[in-house]
């Protein structure tokens, strides 16, 4: 498998994290951990498919929302997919639909943009010749659909405090700091991310338990410096987060 990444435009910049090109040779199943960020998938070549309650097979350009639990994907022998992350909130200003809608699903990118011109896309996707040019073409749709409004500043302000935290922040505190209270939040939320501060604040604080993890450290040790409650509260969150219990799983990591 080849993974090549890409910064974005200046243009694209306040909105994307990063494109990247991701092609495989042999059919995969991967685990997706989750993360506040939307993701947009362009296949040129090949299929994608995620396992939930059963196999549902992905449309060749879609839109996973922001998912509280992993989710495991599968790709066709022989993919290419042209990817683009966006930052947290960075999405909202390219659709005119609201992201809560988002929330726990990958759906087909044509039922949030106009057909015709994703359509276009995808003809010239598929008769690029080259991983830089694909880049290129999303990067010009991306722009095509961007709306002048910008990432909602006061979301953007709550997200520093939530990743300056590392997820431990109570709502009605972060509402008051910021000089407005938690159901105004909650839908502006909702609106630019698809999920409330709170689901937000959880995935930022699990992901930072995992990368604070060091080989022959306690679960218990673990589970307090990171803000849990207790060991059992910090198992089952983890469960939850990437499909293992937590010594299972950091077992693997390390193992690589």
């Amino acid at each position: 498998m080849s993974f090549h990444q890409y910064q974005p435009c200046a243009s694209l910049q306040p909105y994307v994290e990063l494109l990247a090109v991701q092609e495989t040779t042999g059919s995969q199943a991967y685990t997706v951990l989750p993360s506040p960020k939307v993701v947009l998938g362009f296949q040129y070549r090949g299929t994608l498919a995620y396992y939930a309650a059963a196999r549902t097979e992905l449309a060749t350009a879609g839109i996973t929302g922001i998912c509280s639990e992993f989710r495991v994907f599968e790709n066709s022998p022989h993919t290419g997919t042209v990817l683009v992350v966006f930052k947290p909130g960075g999405a909202a200003p390219f659709f005119r639909s609201s992201l809560h809608e988002l929330f726990q699903q990958s759906i087909a990118l044509a039922d949030v943009v106009p057909r015709p011109a994703l359509a276009h896309l995808q003809e010239q996707l598929d008769q690029a010749q080259a991983a830089d040019e694909r880049v290129r073409l999303v990067e010009a749709f991306l722009l095509a659909q961007l709306q002048p409004t910008g990432p909602d500043q006061l979301v953007q302000a709550a997200l520093r405090s939530i990743y300056h935290a590392n997820g431990l922040v109570r709502m009605t505190t972060l509402a008051r700091q910021l000089g407005t209270s938690s159901s105004p939040l909650e839908k502006r939320f909702r609106r630019a991310l698809g999920a409330t501060p709170k689901k937000v604040a959880s995935i930022v604080q699990l992901t930072h338990a995992i990368s604070q993890y060091r080989a022959g450290q306690s679960l218990t040790e673990l589970s307090h410096a990171t803000g849990f409650y207790d060991q059992a509260h910090f198992i089952h969150a983890f469960r939850a987060f990437t499909g293992q219990a937590p010594a299972a799983y950091f077992k693997s990591e390390l193992l690589g």
